[in-house]
């Protein structure tokens, strides 16, 4: 088996311990411009009932690529190791490639959020990202938040992606049969004309 990791890190990024010891992260060597490539994800595809098996370590490592697929890196590299954030510098640019949503200065961590990829609780934590806009609670629901959605458009997982165009697109009908059903009540408050013969 090769031990060339399976996914790719730009060479502006480097994979290190953080500071405050809770794990690793990719950090910043070099400036890095909006829209800029920094990562794409590699491994080995697990169907969920063999997915939700995998120990703990590799489940946490992973990314959702499709509705109950994984991808799990097989051998494990830097390029692994992005954490989440509720305030990202980093989004998807399809199911695997990771791009820069902003200018990334020296020495930042590159992050992304998982709702941009999760549609479900395989992996929920506490968060601890410290952004003011932290969650707390980190979940397979969150693309659901109209927030979030409105915040990340553009950057979800084409999975993710479909699912939202469904949800607005079923919340469309609801407002419209809503509208058609107010419509139709009003209609039949007015009295009928009368006629005379």
């Amino acid at each position: 088996m090769s031990k060339q990791p399976s996914s790719y890190l730009s060479s502006k990024l480097e994979g290190r311990p953080k500071a405050n010891g809770s794990g690793n992260g990719i950090y910043s060597l070099e400036p890095i411009k909006k829209g800029e490539l920094v990562a794409v994800f590699g491994g080995v595809v697990y169907e969920w009932d063999a997915f939700i098996h995998l120990p703990d370590r590799e489940r946490s490592l992973c990314i959702q690529v499709e509705d109950r697929l994984f991808l799990v890196p097989r051998p494990i590299g830097e390029g692994d190791y992005v954490n989440h954030s509720c305030n990202p510098n980093a989004g998807l640019s399809g199911q695997i490639g990771l791009v820069a949503m902003r200018d990334i200065k020296i020495g930042e961590e590159v992050c992304f959020d998982y709702a941009m990829s999760d549609t479900m609780p395989y992996d929920e934590f506490r968060c601890g990202c410290g952004s003011l806009n932290c969650r707390g609670l980190v979940g397979g629901n969150d693309w659901q938040k109209p927030v979030l959605q409105k915040r990340y458009a553009g950057f979800f997982a084409p999975h993710v992606q479909r699912r939202i165009d469904a949800q607005r697109a079923e919340q469309k009908a609801l407002e419209k049969a809503r509208r058609s059903a107010k419509t139709q009540k009003y209609a039949s408050k007015i009295p009928a004309p009368a006629f005379s013969k």
